[in-house]
């Protein structure tokens, strides 16, 4: 059972979930793969960074980047600012990151936690193995072969048709994180809205917490977190 439920986990502990859900670790707490359900895998960045609205920055280095080049990437996460509000900031060091690690490209984005009391403002459904020919999966046939996988899994309805899920797409014990995907004809009418907070409820009675992150860019995205009032907790930022 996780000890965090009906509590209010600190910045730096949500993002220490974050992180854990996200990626594989080895036995140095170095990064190997990306943390999905389903199989086969994904290496995972070889920098990650997550800065914390309490002041806190964790990072972790994949497991084949050099000692030398972990050190100097560690220092200057050390020297990062408190991430104060939600708007796309890059770090503070993200030249000499880019630099160490020799590429142009990163990732970046809001990472949030679901509070206890957020309820689906319309009806939705628990999708399983048992139930999902009850429903037109039209739009959606990609997630027969995987919806052992991604659970708990929960849908909007309409017309007996599935038009909006959200699934666990990167589980641990103590955290689940969301994946969330609406059908583009049912957009913007509150349905990825109504899915993240089910959804939220089902991974609540599993023990864990429900964790929703994504990028700067991942406009509809965010709307759905401003909807929901998510907590936000810090920024995640990722060099493959």
């Amino acid at each position: 059972m996780n000890h965090w439920i009906d509590k209010e986990p600190t910045a730096a502990a949500l993002m220490e979930m974050h992180v854990r859900a996200m990626f594989t670790h080895d036995r140095d707490m170095r990064i190997r793969t990306i943390n999905e359900p389903w199989p086969g895998e994904e290496l995972a960045p070889r920098f990650f960074l997550g800065r914390t609205i309490d002041g806190s920055a964790i990072c972790r280095f994949r497991h084949d980047v050099p000692e030398r080049i972990a050190a100097q990437l560690k220092a200057l996460v050390e020297d990062e600012p408190i991430v104060n509000d939600e708007v796309p900031t890059k770090p503070k060091h993200v030249a000499a990151y880019m630099n160490l690690l020799r590429t142009e490209h990163y990732t970046s984005g809001p990472c949030y936690r679901i509070p206890d009391k957020t309820t689906p403002a319309k009806q939705t459904v628990w999708i399983t193995r048992e139930n999902m020919n009850d429903y037109s999966l039209t739009g959606f046939e990609w997630l027969i072969p995987e919806i052992d996988y991604g659970q708990p899994c929960v849908a909007l309805i309409h017309e007996n048709r599935v038009v909006s899920v959200c699934r666990s797409v990167r589980i641990t014990e103590g955290a689940h994180e969301a994946g969330l995907e609406t059908l583009e004809e049912f957009r913007g009418r509150g349905y990825a809205a109504a899915v993240v907070a089910g959804w939220a409820i089902e991974v609540r009675k599993r023990g864990a917490l429900p964790l929703y992150s994504t990028s700067w860019e991942n406009y509809s995205s965010r709307r759905v977190a401003s909807k929901l009032i998510l907590s936000y907790y810090g920024v995640n930022f990722t060099i493959r």
